[in-house]
């Protein structure tokens, strides 16, 4: 049941939600508190609310104007730096194709796979990135776990001198049965949905959303006797166990799932679409009507007095493709977003997100404690609408992030706790090129705003493409904003991750524009993996790129 938007004093909601919240955390911390993170030193930095705008986010490059403009900036900000400095290398991984692994677990193109990782090392990859699905790892029953084929894929990676970073996908993988990429949650998972269809995230149309669990039933044992949150730990530490001789050593990283493709987000939109919606722009449907986060709001207006607050979800959203302007919600000027109720509402659902995130981190920090493993969580790229004041796309993907309020940078706060990266998309992606299509989108300032909290929470950072691509503007475009947020920085900590091999990355004249991008963006690390791994590593040479490309012809 939809609910109108009372007047009255504006409050803080990020004390609520308790009934989610295991017993030795019994609230999520305050999005708007100034918690600093562990490794974070006495020092003056500020994020306006100014750069959730795309227009105050243009001149902030290293490369624009010079080293001049940058060091204003630098002192505005509190950014300090040596007099002299030297940009060092970052590492390259390249994303394994997704279909690599079977359902049965046994790995597909050996052959072809061999053949293109030892091109990867003549090109000077660093390592790869290696998806490890749910859905096939404990497919048929609970704590059954079949690790085969990703072992394969680890000892041909250190065969062949290269790292290996992994992700653990707790989440569906393409678009149905009939999908050559299709990978589902794992099958039990799937009859308890059956069971309790609750279990799956709902929109207010009652539509269910199967890619991922819904975080509002986190603690909830409706997994066979077990909560979500206890078999993503289970499954966390057999994979800990099963690989913990090449922890550290051959498996460098860890990127643990936290939603719908792998990203901390709700699914505002399913994940096919969201690939490509920025040119539909859509707006995306808050994702709150199950009915474990149906309880949650309840309880949160429920403990501030508002007891109305809690009956339903949003009105005024209207639907996924009507112009945000033209909404009761979202429209800049007295859009309910900035409302006493919409503050309320926005506040519990990101903080139930971040909660979510929390949560996971918590585990995974304990279970990988001494594998000297660095650990990593994935932020979407939504910027179709990040020139607006509401930012409305953001929003439904559970992201307080409008023109009066930051909301990554608690996000950041909370990773650094846990000494957590950030893994986030959209490097290869230009202003100039997006706002033909649609004025309001920023890709460059979304991206900005999200270095920025990272630098000064002292994270890590994962750059990712978010479409394959292979040409010079695009390649530019990365070490940009790789500059961007490692301007400064005495020890940077910024790698990049391309999404992802395929037949077209060999090709002689895209090989040749990717191996030069490896080059000048790892500098001094160029060639390191190789040196890192004893063993029958063998030499390689553009023979191999050859035997690569006449291996796809014959797929």
């Amino acid at each position: 049941m939809a609910i109108a938007s009372p007047s009255t004093p504006t409050f803080s909601a990020s004390f609520c939600c308790k009934r989610t919240v295991s017993t030795h955390l019994t609230r999520f911390p305050s999005t708007f508190s100034p918690t600093r993170t562990r490794h974070l030193p006495p020092r003056r930095f500020a994020i306006s609310s100014r750069l959730n705008s795309s227009k105050s986010c243009g001149s902030v490059y290293p490369d624009n104007g010079g080293s001049e403009d940058f060091e204003h900036y630098e002192l505005q900000h509190g950014f300090t730096g040596p007099v002299e400095r030297r940009r060092r290398g970052s590492p390259v991984y390249v994303t394994l194709p997704a279909e690599l692994v079977a359902e049965d677990g046994k790995v597909r193109r050996i052959k072809v796979l061999s053949a293109s990782l030892r091109a990867l090392v003549t090109a000077g990859v660093e390592g790869v990135v290696m998806e490890i699905w749910w859905g096939i790892v404990e497919r048929e029953k609970p704590r059954v776990y079949n690790w085969g084929g990703y072992l394969d894929l680890v000892a041909l990676a250190r065969r062949c001198g290269l790292k290996v970073r992994a992700v653990l996908a707790f989440h569906q993988r393409g678009t149905g049965p009939g999908d050559p990429l299709w990978v589902s949650l794992p099958q039990w998972v799937l009859e308890e949905i059956d069971k309790d269809p609750d279990i799956a995230y709902t929109d207010r149309f009652g539509r269910r959303n199967m890619e991922y669990i819904s975080l509002g039933c986190d603690m909830f044992p409706v997994l066979k006797g077990r909560s979500p949150l206890q078999a993503y730990s289970d499954f966390m530490m057999n994979f800990r166990d099963t690989f913990r001789s090449l922890l550290g050593v051959v498996i460098t990283g860890v990127q643990v799932g936290m939603g719908p493709a792998g990203e901390l987000r709700y699914p505002s939109c399913p994940s096919q679409k969201l690939a490509w919606a920025w040119h539909t722009r859509e707006l995306g449907e808050f994702q709150c009507y199950d009915k474990y986060m149906i309880a949650s709001l309840n309880a949160c207006a429920h403990d501030v007095g508002m007891r109305e607050w809690g009956y339903g979800g949003l009105i005024g959203t209207v639907n996924l493709m009507h112009g945000p302007e033209n909404t009761e919600f979202f429209k800049s000027n007295g859009g309910s977003w900035d409302t006493p109720f919409g503050k309320f509402f926005l506040e519990w659902y990101s903080g139930m997100l971040l909660l979510h995130g929390e949560r996971i981190c918590r585990e995974a920090k304990t279970i990988f404690q001494g594998t000297e493993v660095d650990t990593s969580a994935k932020v979407a790229g939504i910027h179709w609408h990040y020139g607006m004041q509401s930012h409305p796309s953001e929003l439904t993907a559970g992201y307080y992030n409008t023109s009066r309020r930051d909301g990554y940078l608690p996000i950041a706060r909370m990773l650094g706790r846990y000494g957590f990266g950030l893994c986030c998309s959209g490097f290869g992606m230009r202003d100039v090129e997006e706002k033909k299509t649609n004025p309001v989108s920023s890709p460059e300032g979304f991206l900005k705003q999200l270095l920025l909290a990272a630098r000064v929470c002292h994270i890590p950072i994962e750059g990712e493409n978010s479409t394959t691509f292979l040409e010079d503007e695009s390649f530019e475009q990365v070490l940009k904003m790789s500059k961007f947020y490692t301007y400064g920085l005495e020890s940077p900590t910024f790698s990049f991750n391309f999404m992802r091999m395929d037949r077209y990355l060999f090709e002689q004249h895209k090989w040749v524009r990717f191996t030069r991008f490896v080059k000048q963006l790892s500098g001094a690390n160029i060639f390191r993996a190789r040196l890192d791994f004893g063993g029958d590593v063998q030499p390689t040479s553009m023979s191999d790129v050859v035997k690569v490309r006449a291996a796809y012809t014959y797929c």
